[in-house]
């Protein structure tokens, strides 16, 4: 018998293998176990880390992100410094978006019969090495404007397949400790709090060793979460018969997604916010130098505040009992988010426009994570890479949404096109909130063989109805 011990909690467990595992896994497994006492004090917004599965992988996502979220800020800010140009600014974010914007759907067909875990791993890998070899340009002083757009565009190949296929290993993690909608309300909790802590430590960063040092916390930071996955233990997937012809597969996802009201109304919402509802981080170091007067410190700043907001939106959504009203939020949130454009659009000074940040991040993350929970509850679990493929496509209208907010804001300034953005939000609250899909009554339907109220299903319904800016997406 294979000797045991007694945790803190009071359970036994074998003791890991030093051997073929040992790396990542045994390094994962220390963070697990220097955790796990802590569960049973967590406040009930992080329920979810009783999970030991979800715990490994928040506890990459952590340091993580924060590492991502500083390369995002270096390369939005080493773009216009290069350059000095709005409209560069937004073809950087438009290098790192298109591939998703054009690959994912088709990705999603791939990601339906792999092993989710598996290739989250490989793109991570592969992120990494992305993120060193803007390190290695920046700091060897070879860094132009074009390699940076270069090495976006490889970044945005990468995300095609990553960011989907993080979507579905999101459902997988889901578990009897681990609810479905406040893994994602978590997610979107981890992913803030980097983007509150990542630029504002970007700005001082840049200032003291400039743009190459947020690079290389950004490949260092790939570790922590490799040894997560490493030692994340799931299931098998189902294993799914490959069908003869991708296309047909993929028409079939795009007709399911089509005839179902419900989803085709999250699926319509998610690309009108990713087009104008992220102008703020788009245009965030044209705010900072020719708005504001600022410098580095003052984009980590404005991007912290975008942060900020996003995070209240995240501890609200996690706190949540019941998922009555949970189809309207997405409405909210462009409300939200479309005020706060606006007013950024106003004469004021920083203190305002720190606040207009925080109000557009609170409405798009809003928009957003309600929109991935409501679609995680409604999809068949053979169908969900194809249309959480589609669901990344719509977020990545934001590349298209680079280019123009960019194109506009060099020709009429960084604040009429800021209104403009805004003005899109509002109206598109407007129409959606008058095209309500389904039913008034009854309970949302839970996919791949969950039931409300079930150990990992969705939530018990009373009622009916509910994943990255230039940024990141939540790993």
């Amino acid at each position: 018998m294979k000797p045991q011990e007694i945790n803190k909690r009071g359970t036994r467990h074998k003791k890991l293998s030093t051997g073929r595992r040992g790396g990542f896994a045994l390094i994962g497994n220390r963070v697990f176990r220097s955790v796990s006492p802590l569960v049973v004090t967590l406040p009930h917004f992080l329920r979810s880390l009783a999970s030991r599965n979800y715990r490994l992988y928040f506890a990459g996502q952590c340091t993580s992100l924060v590492g991502n979220w500083m390369t995002s800020t270096a390369a939005a800010w080493l773009a216009y410094s290069l350059t000095g140009s709005p409209f560069i600014v937004g073809l950087v974010g438009f290098a790192n978006q298109i591939p998703v914007f054009i690959l994912a759907p088709f990705a999603g067909v791939w990601i339906d019969h792999l092993d989710s875990l598996r290739l989250v791993r490989v793109t991570q890998v592969l992120a990494m090495l992305q993120s060193a070899a803007l390190a290695v340009f920046a700091l060897t002083g070879h860094m132009t404007a074009t390699v940076l757009i270069v090495l976006c565009f490889l970044q945005g190949l990468v995300n095609a397949v990553d960011w989907p296929a993080r979507q579905t290993l999101t459902f997988r993690l889901a578990d009897e400790n681990a609810p479905l909608e406040n893994v994602i309300a978590l997610n979107s909790i981890t992913f803030n709090l980097a983007r509150l802590v990542g630029p504002a430590v970007a700005g001082f960063v840049i200032a003291g060793v400039g743009p190459g040092g947020c690079f290389a916390v950004d490949a260092a930071s790939y570790l922590a979460v490799l040894a997560a996955l490493r030692a994340v233990r799931l299931q098998p997937a189902a294993s799914r018969a490959r069908g003869a012809r991708p296309l047909a597969e993929f028409r079939d996802g795009v007709r399911y997604a089509w005839r179902n009201p419900r989803i085709r109304r999250v699926l319509l919402m998610i690309p009108v916010i990713g087009l104008a509802g992220f102008g703020h981080s788009i245009l965030a170091p044209v705010f900072a130098g020719e708005v504001f007067h600022g410098g580095p410190r003052t984009l980590g700043f404005l991007l912290a505040a975008t942060g900020a907001g996003a995070l209240v939106t995240g501890v609200f959504l996690g706190s949540r009992e019941s998922a009555e009203g949970l189809e309207r939020l997405p409405v909210v949130g462009a409300v939200i988010g479309g005020a706060g454009l606006c007013l950024l659009a106003l004469p004021a000074g920083e203190g305002v426009g720190l606040l207009c940040f925080a109000a557009a991040g609170m409405g798009g993350v809003l928009v957003m994570v309600a929109s991935n929970t409501l679609l995680q509850s409604l999809v068949e679990d053979e169908k969900r890479g194809r249309v959480l493929g589609l669901m990344t496509m719509g977020q990545s209208f934001f590349p298209i949404g680079s280019l123009l907010v960019g194109a506009l804001a060099e020709g009429v300034g960084p604040r009429l096109a800021i209104l403009a953005c805004g003005v899109v939000c509002l109206i598109a609250a407007l129409l959606f909130s008058g095209s309500e899909a389904g039913p008034k009554s009854g309970a949302l339907t839970p996919r791949g063989g969950r039931s409300p109220g079930t150990p990992g299903g969705w939530l018990p319904l009373p009622n009916p109805p509910l994943p990255t800016g230039s940024g990141p997406q939540p790993r």
